[in-house]
């Protein structure tokens, strides 16, 4: 089991390294239109891992609990609360976007280390969210298996490979080494592991409000869409509009809901034996 969760917590790690390694087999300077396609496709697997890996699974926890036609409450409540936290985080740590936007309080710290911060901040939800389906199928709190925790893991982990490749080849063009840049790119993703271990240390003091930490993972992962990838994926370089990004969107978007959903009705029958489910059962 140790060794499930171990693995299980690397992989979006490991998504953000290889990403990050990009850094040595392309340009040094990223074209806007390839950053609009990474940025949308990015924003569809997230925004598809909110809501059937966290949303709706918080929710379903909640009803079983006893909440009954209360059981969104808690999924209301977490989800604002995860959204608030990233914008406390924002509001108080120097960082800097891709676009060079300057957020948080006034800093000496250079740009390069800005713009770490800032991927560095977006990825704790990541990990978190990962941690949280690992801790409900570790302690049988929720009616998740180690696929469907797995699932989320390989998602988060697409969604990491371009997004280590929106850091480390900006952080190139800005004059750091290819060896240094690919460095700082894997970096960012070490808090993915770390966050989700601290999740899951907490397991058993997290499972009575379980519901609430699903979706306060799922409103922390979709602060960074609405924060950080939208604004990229629809920005207009020299007056040119652009529906790469709407489509990469599309895709991986549909790419991560055909995962939860096919790992979903794998769970079904395992707890209903081998009826055939019609539907998605909220």
């Amino acid at each position: 089991m140790i060794s499930v969760i171990a693995k299980g917590l690397l992989i979006p790690f490991l998504g953000t390294a290889l990403g990050s390694a990009c850094v040595f087999f392309m340009k040094k300077e990223m074209s806007p239109k390839l950053q609009k396609a990474l940025s949308g496709f990015a924003a569809g697997v997230m925004i598809a891992a909110g809501v059937w890996s966290l949303l709706i699974p918080s929710m379903e926890q909640a009803v079983e609990q006893g909440m009954g036609k209360l059981g969104f409450i808690p999924a209301v409540i977490g989800f604002c609360l995860g959204m608030l936290f990233l914008l406390l985080l924002d509001v108080i740590t120097p960082h800097m976007h891709i676009n060079e936007t300057v957020e948080g309080p006034k800093s000496k710290l250079k740009k390069t280390t800005m713009m770490v911060l800032a991927v560095t901040l977006h990825n704790i939800p990541e990990g978190m969210a990962v941690g949280v389906l690992y801790a409900g199928w570790y302690t049988g709190a929720v009616q998740v298996s180690a696929s469907a925790a797995l699932a989320l893991a390989i998602g988060i982990a697409i969604q990491n490979f371009p997004e280590g490749a929106i850091i480390s080849m900006p952080l190139h063009s800005k004059g750091l080494s290819k060896r240094k840049a690919c460095w700082y790119g894997v970096l960012t993703g070490i808090v993915e592991p770390i966050a989700g271990l601290i999740t899951i240390l907490l397991a058993q003091f997290i499972v009575p409000v379980l519901p609430y930490l699903l979706s306060f993972a799922a409103g922390a992962m979709l602060y960074v869409v609405v924060e950080e990838l939208v604004p990229e994926m629809a920005a207009e370089e020299d007056n040119s509009h652009s529906n790469l990004g709407t489509i990469m969107f599309m895709i991986g978007f549909s790419l991560m809901m055909v995962l939860d959903l096919q790992l979903l009705f794998q769970l079904r029958m395992e707890i209903h034996g081998n009826q055939v489910m019609i539907g998605v059962p909220m």
